[in-house]
C-alpha cells in the first residue's frame, strides 16, 4: 500500500514522494492520547450517603448507589430470590457523593482546567468547592466545565447531588398532563401504580424493567470523572471522514475541532506513524474552531469483517502546534471501508432488497441482538467485554445489534468490535415507548444524538444508525387497526401531538444529526420498518422484520420457513439458564418453574408456561427440575437453529439473521444464548454451527425434504453431498451421494427428496436419523441431522454406555467420546469442579461415531473422566 501526503504537506516539508512498505503500517498504541495535557483521574476517596441523612460511607467510582449500598451491607442482593422488591425504596430518595483531591501549583498554572464527568446517572448537581458547576439531566452524554477559577492549591472537594429519578419523573409526568405508552415500564413493581415515568427521563429504559430484566432504577457515577489541565489550545475532536474508499484509494478528510484560549496562527498535521499525510497552517480564533485537512491513502488495506478478511486499522494521529511547538495530539485507529445498505427494487416491483454491502461485497449479516450486560453497568469488566466479543467471533457471527432500550456502549465494546471485525447495528436509545415533545426534551435529545454520533463515528464497526426499536409498528400511525393498541387510548388532539413528536425526532432530528456528523452511514428510522410510510409485518418484502409468531403467537418452529423477510432483525425463543446459574438466585424450595422465585426471574408473564407448552409439542416433558432446565435449553437451541437455517436458505432474498438475544443483565429465564455469567446455553453451540460459512439446510414440507447448501464464501465450492439413513444402532438403511457445485455467497438447491423414497415403515421411521454430510475428499464442511418424527415420538435408546477419555495437555483438556447407540443431545458438565467452556456441547452422538473435543478451564484444575458428567434426552425419560 502507499500513503501519500497532500500537496500542501509536500511543499511545507519539501517532500517529493512518500512510500511506505506494508510492514511499516501496523496499527499500535492506544485509541486516543494527548501528551501535552495533564490529567487527574478522580477515582479515589469517594464517599456517599442518602442526601442529608446519616454517616458518609465508602463508595466505588465508577459505580452505582445500589452496588455501594450492597458493599456497605445496607441492602440485600436484589438478584437473590425476590429481594428485588426490598430495594425499591432506593430510587425514591436523593443521594450525594463526595471526594477530596489535591491540586498542586504546577497543575493550577495551566491556562485552563476542565472538569469532565463522562457518565452521570442521571439528574445530578455538581459542586466544586461548594460552587455549582454542572447541572446534568441526561445519562447518555458526558458533562464538561472549565473550572480553574474554582480550584485552589492543596485540598479540593467535589460533591455531586443525585436527585431521585422517580421524583423528577413524576414531576415531568404531572407537567405533561397525561401518561405516554411505556409497555415495559414495571411501575407497579416500583410502587408507582400505573405512573410510568421512564419515558420522561433520558436514562436507560431497561432500568425500569423489561420482559427479561428487573426494575432497579439506579443513580451514581457510572463512568470516570477527571480533571484535564491544558495550555493555549487543544484538539477537542478529530473525525477522519471517509469520503470515498475502494481498493485503489481512500479519500479522507480530517475534521479537526480546536478549542483555543488565544487567537494565534497554528499548524495541524496528520500522521500515520512517522509518515506525514497532511499539514495545514491555520488561523485559530479564541473559542471553538473547525478545520478540514484532506488527504489520500493509495492502495489501502481495507477493514473487513473477520470472516471476509483482516479487520485492518491505521493509527492516524492529529497534532496541533503553536510556533513549531506541539501542544496537543489525538490518535484514532481507523479502519478504511465503504459500507452501505442496498435497497434495489425487485423485478416484479413488489419488493426490494435490504442488505449490507462492505467494500462492494454483499454481506449476509449473521448475529444477535445485544442488551446491557448488567443492570449495574460499571460491574461489567473489560475482561467480560473481551469474552463476549470473542463469543461472537467464535460463533461465526459478524454483527451485533445494540438495542435501543439500553445505553450507548462503553468505548471498549466498539474497540473490540473494530479489532475483531464485527459490525454494529446501533440503535439510538428509544424503545417500545412514545416520548414527550417539549422543547427542553427535544433539545436534550439533539445534544445526546450529536454527542454519541461524534463519539462513535471513527469506529469502522458502526454499520447503521437506527432511530428506535419497534415504536413504528407499536403506534402504527398509517394503519388504524394495526399496532399494539396504543393510539386508541388517546384523544384525537393527543394522538396528533404524540405523533408530531415522533415525526420530529425520528424523521427529522436524528437523520439530520447523522447526515451532518456521520455522512457515510445509513440511517433507518425504526426497526422494524418496511419503508417510509409503510409499517413492517410478517409478510413484508422490504426493509426488516421482527418475527415473533414463534413464541408470542405460538406458531410452530416450522413457521420460521414460512415467514422470511429481507432482513430478520429480531426473532427468538426462551430458555432457563443451567442449573448452576439457577442455584445462584434460588434455594431448593424454589425448584419448580411455577414457584414465586422462578416466576420473579421470568419477566415475560407467559414465559415459563410457554416454554413448557412448546416442550410438550416436541419433547416428553421431564419431571425432574434439573432435567427440565436442560430440556428447555435443547428446545430453544433446536428452534433457533431452524430459524437461522431458514433465513440462510432464503439467500439472497434474505440477507440478515439477528436472533434475540446474546446476553442477560441478571440471572433469569430469557431469550439469551449466554446467561448472566456468560455461560453458553445450548443455543450458543447450535447457532455457532448454523452460522458456519458452509452449511446444509433441511426443510420438511408435504412429505418431501428440500435440501440446500448455503455458502458465505467468496468463491464457488466443489463438494459432495452424502446422505445416510441410520437406525439408532448404527445400521445404514439407505444412502445416496451426489456431486454439487455450491455457489458463492448464496444458497443452492441440492435435492428434493420424497420421504417415501427413503423409508416407508412409519414405525421404523421413529428409530432412525438422516445424516447429511457436505464434504470433499479432505474436509467435512458440515454435518446436519434430520429426524423424521418429533423427538417425543422417537424410540430413543435408554441406558446407553458412553465411553469417555479425558486427558490434559497444554492447559486444556482433550475429551474423546463414543457409544454404540445414538445419544441424543448429550450435555457435558464438570459441575462445580471448575468454570470453563467446551468446544462443543448438547450435540447428538451418533452410534459408532468418535467425537473429539476440548475443554478450556478458566483456572488450573485436575480433572478426570470420572469428573465428567453426561446427560442426554434418553436420561430424562
Amino acid at each position: 500500500m502507499k500513503i501519500r501526503p497532500t500537496r500542501a504537506a509536500m511543499f511545507q516539508h519539501f517532500l517529493t514522494c512518500i512510500t511506505v512498505a506494508a510492514a511499516c503500517l501496523g496499527a499500535v498504541g492506544c485509541k486516543t492520547q494527548s501528551t501535552k495535557t495533564h490529567m487527574i483521574i478522580l477515582s479515589e476517596n469517594w464517599t456517599f450517603r442518602q442526601a442529608g441523612k446519616g454517616n458518609w460511607m465508602s463508595a466505588t467510582v465508577p459505580g452505582t448507589v445500589h452496588t455501594d449500598l450492597m458493599a456497605n451491607e445496607k441492602i440485600p442482593d436484589p438478584f437473590f430470590r425476590t429481594q428485588e422488591k426490598d430495594v425499591q425504596w432506593v430510587d425514591k430518595v436523593d443521594w450525594e457523593y463526595q471526594c477530596e483531591f489535591e491540586v498542586d501549583e504546577k497543575t493550577l498554572a495551566h491556562d485552563a482546567i476542565n472538569l469532565e464527568c463522562l457518565g452521570l446517572d442521571t439528574y445530578a448537581d455538581v459542586y466544586l468547592n461548594d460552587k455549582l458547576v454542572i447541572l446534568a439531566d441526561n445519562f447518555f452524554i458526558a458533562w464538561e466545565k472549565e473550572v480553574k477559577k474554582h480550584l485552589k492549591v492543596g485540598k479540593n472537594r467535589l460533591r455531586i447531588f443525585f436527585h431521585s429519578p422517580i421524583t423528577v419523573g413524576l414531576q415531568k409526568l404531572k407537567e405533561h398532563g397525561y401518561g405516554l405508552p411505556a409497555t415495559n415500564d414495571q411501575s407497579e413493581n416500583g410502587g408507582l401504580s400505573d405512573q410510568k415515568v421512564s419515558v420522561f427521563l433520558r436514562k436507560p429504559g431497561y432500568h425500569f424493567g423489561w420482559d427479561w430484566g428487573p426494575r432497579l432504577v439506579t443513580s451514581g457515577i457510572y463512568r470516570p470523572i477527571r480533571l484535564r489541565a491544558w495550555n493555549k489550545a487543544r484538539l477537542t475532536d478529530v473525525y477522519f471522514q471517509q469520503v470515498k474508499v475502494n481498493a485503489d484509494k481512500a479519500e479522507i478528510i480530517a475534521q479537526c475541532e480546536v478549542e483555543s484560549k488565544v487567537a494565534e496562527r497554528a499548524m495541524i498535521r496528520i500522521f500515520h506513524g512517522d509518515t506525514l499525510l497532511a499539514t495545514q497552517t491555520v488561523d485559530v480564533l479564541a473559542g471553538k474552531n473547525m478545520f478540514h485537512l484532506p488527504f489520500n491513502i493509495h492502495d489501502p488495506k481495507l477493514w473487513w469483517t473477520f470472516e471476509l478478511g483482516e479487520p485492518y486499522r491505521y493509527e492516524l494521529r492529529a497534532e496541533l502546534s503553536y510556533h513549531g511547538d506541539p501542544i496537543d495530539e489525538t490518535s484514532h485507529k481507523v479502519g478504511l471501508r465503504s459500507i452501505k445498505i442496498v435497497q434495489n427494487e425487485d423485478p416484479d416491483g413488489k419488493g426490494s432488497s435490504f442488505y449490507f454491502e462492505l467494500n462492494g461485497r454483499p454481506v449476509f449479516a449473521k448475529g444477535a441482538n445485544y442488551i446491557p450486560n448488567d443492570i449495574f453497568i460499571p460491574r461489567f469488566t473489560d475482561q467480560q467485554y473481551t469474552k463476549l466479543v470473542q463469543t461472537t467471533v467464535e460463533s461465526n457471527m459478524n454483527m451485533l445489534r445494540i438495542w435501543g432500550g439500553g445505553f450507548y456502549e462503553n468505548e471498549i465494546f466498539y474497540d473490540l468490535c473494530d479489532e475483531k471485525g464485527v459490525l454494529v447495528w446501533q440503535d439510538f436509545m428509544f424503545a417500545c415507548s412514545m416520548y414527550p415533545g417539549d422543547r427542553a426534551f427535544i433539545r436534550n435529545v439533539e445534544e445526546e444524538a450529536i454527542y454519541n454520533v461524534k463519539r462513535l463515528r471513527n469506529h469502522p464497526c458502526i454499520a447503521i444508525w437506527c432511530g428506535n426499536n419497534e415504536i413504528d409498528i407499536a403506534w402504527a400511525q398509517y394503519q388504524e387497526f394495526w399496532g399494539w393498541g396504543w393510539k386508541q387510548q388517546y384523544t384525537f388532539e393527543q394522538r396528533k401531538k404524540i405523533w408530531k413528536t415522533y415525526d420530529e425526532i425520528f424523521h427529522k432530528l436524528l437523520p439530520t444529526v447523522v447526515g451532518a456528523h456521520h455522512q457515510d452511514i445509513f440511517y433507518w428510522p425504526s426497526s422494524p420498518t418496511e419503508q417510509p410510510g409503510v409499517h413492517s409485518n410478517n409478510h413484508s418484502k422490504r426493509g426488516d422484520i421482527h418475527y415473533w409468531g414463534v413464541w408470542h403467537a405460538e406458531h410452530p418452529f416450522s413457521d420460521y420457513y414460512t415467514y422470511v423477510g429481507r432482513f430478520m432483525s429480531e426473532y427468538g425463543f426462551q430458555s432457563f439458564p443451567e442449573s448452576r446459574t439457577v442455584k445462584t438466585y434460588t434455594t431448593s424450595e424454589d425448584w419448580d418453574i411455577e414457584s414465586p422465585v422462578m416466576a420473579a426471574h421470568q419477566r415475560s408473564g407467559i414465559g415459563n408456561l410457554r416454554i413448557r407448552s412448546y416442550m410438550q409439542k416436541y419433547y416428553q416433558t421431564p419431571k425432574n427440575f434439573e432435567h427440565l432446565l436442560y430440556m428447555g435449553q435443547v428446545l430453544q437451541g433446536e428452534g433457533i437453529k431452524m430459524a437461522v437455517e431458514a433465513h440462510r436458505a432464503a439467500m439472497p432474498y434474505c440477507m440478515g439473521s439477528l436472533y434475540w438475544q446474546i446476553n442477560d443483565c441478571w440471572p433469569v429465564a430469557s431469550w439469551s444464548s449466554t446467561d448472566y455469567y456468560q455461560r453458553w446455553k445450548a443455543m450458543q453451540f447450535f447457532v455457532k454451527k448454523a452460522f458456519s460459512p458452509l452449511i446444509t439446510t433441511v426443510q420438511e414440507k408435504d412429505s418431501t425434504l428440500l435440501i440446500k447448501a448455503v455458502s458465505d464464501l467468496s468463491a464457488p465450492k466443489d463438494a459432495t453431498l452424502n446422505l445416510r439413513l441410520l437406525d439408532f444402532n448404527g445400521k445404514t438403511l439407505w444412502s445416496k451421494s451426489l456431486d454439487l457445485k455450491v455457489k458463492a455467497n448464496t444458497s443452492t438447491e441440492a435435492l428434493r427428496l420424497p420421504i417415501k423414497d427413503i423409508i416407508s415403515d412409519s414405525t421404523l421411521a421413529k428409530q432412525c436419523v438422516l445424516v447429511i454430510d457436505l464434504q470433499d475428499d479432505q474436509h467435512l464442511f458440515y454435518q446436519n441431522l434430520h429426524y423424521l418424527n418429533p423427538v417425543k415420538n422417537l424410540q430413543l435408546p435408554k441406558g446407553v454406555i458412553v465411553e469417555k477419555l479425558v486427558a490434559e495437555k497444554g492447559g486444556k483438556y482433550h475429551i474423546r467420546l463414543t457409544a454404540s447407540q445414538l445419544v441424543k443431545n448429550i450435555f457435558l458438565d464438570f459441575g462445580d469442579k471448575v468454570e470453563g467452556k467446551f468446544s462443543d456441547n448438547y450435540f447428538d452422538l451418533l452410534p459408532g461415531q468418535v467425537v473429539n473435543l476440548e475443554f478450556y478451564p478458566e483456572q488450573p484444575v485436575k480433572l478426570s473422566a470420572e469428573d465428567l458428567k453426561l446427560l442426554s434426552i434418553g436420561d430424562t425419560y
